[in-house]
């Protein structure tokens, strides 16, 4: 994670869970992080039918997107799944990143970029956090989608879709190596720090471990 509000929102989570897998939605206090619910959204998830909507989103998210996302879809945010190679569903199939959360309760950060109508482009980076609601595991998820720099077009032209360039999973300090890589083929995130490498898998350390 390189973006602060990445990094803060993971730290008040982190806190939040205690030695937990991860903390109950009704935990969650907006007064504690309100310099970051501007870029923050909780995920109500669908395992069964494989989708999930925005319960809500901060107003610098909607406005990069030009519309209220609160009640739409996820997945929409990255337009039409346009099929193809291995490497096309990658990029646009969000799904993925949110069935990583959830199959072992563990934080996720993406890379992603935007793409407007005029063909402009902007680097945003995505936290995914897992929560428990009312005692289910994969029922509701925390997150921060935020621009790495505030483009001077935000709230005149929206991003009408992004595309997913990286992915990795935050593995507790101290897991072994059974948690998933998902990089493979991609390019390395910029803010990656040196990883710990199990046969063909990389863990990164993005706090405590839980149960």
């Amino acid at each position: 994670m390189k973006h602060p509000t990445s990094r803060q929102l993971h730290a008040y989570w982190n806190r939040l869970r205690g030695p937990r897998s991860a903390p109950e939605r009704g935990e969650i206090e907006p007064g504690e992080i309100r310099n970051l619910l501007a870029d923050s959204f909780i995920l109500e998830i669908d395992p069964a039918r494989r989708t999930c909507a925005v319960r809500l989103a901060g107003t610098r998210l909607c406005a990069l997107f030009g519309r209220e996302l609160r009640g739409g879809a996820f997945a929409g945010l990255w337009g039409e799944t346009a099929g193809g190679s291995e490497a096309d569903r990658f990029q646009t199939d969000p799904w993925r990143l949110v069935e990583a959360v959830n199959a072992d309760t563990v934080g996720m950060v993406a890379g992603l970029t935007g793409h407007t109508l005029r063909g402009e482009s902007l680097d945003l980076e995505l936290l995914l956090l897992p929560l428990r609601h009312r005692g289910k595991t994969q029922a509701r998820m925390l997150g921060a989608l935020s621009p790495h720099t505030i483009p001077p077009w935000l709230g005149i032209r929206p991003i009408l879709h992004v595309e997913t360039v990286s992915q990795r999973v935050l593995a507790p300090a101290g897991a072994d190596a059974a948690l998933r890589d998902f990089t493979e083929g991609l390019p390395e995130p910029a803010n990656d720090v040196q990883p710990v490498r199990f046969g063909h898998l990389l863990v990164h350390e993005g706090g405590r471990g839980g149960a």
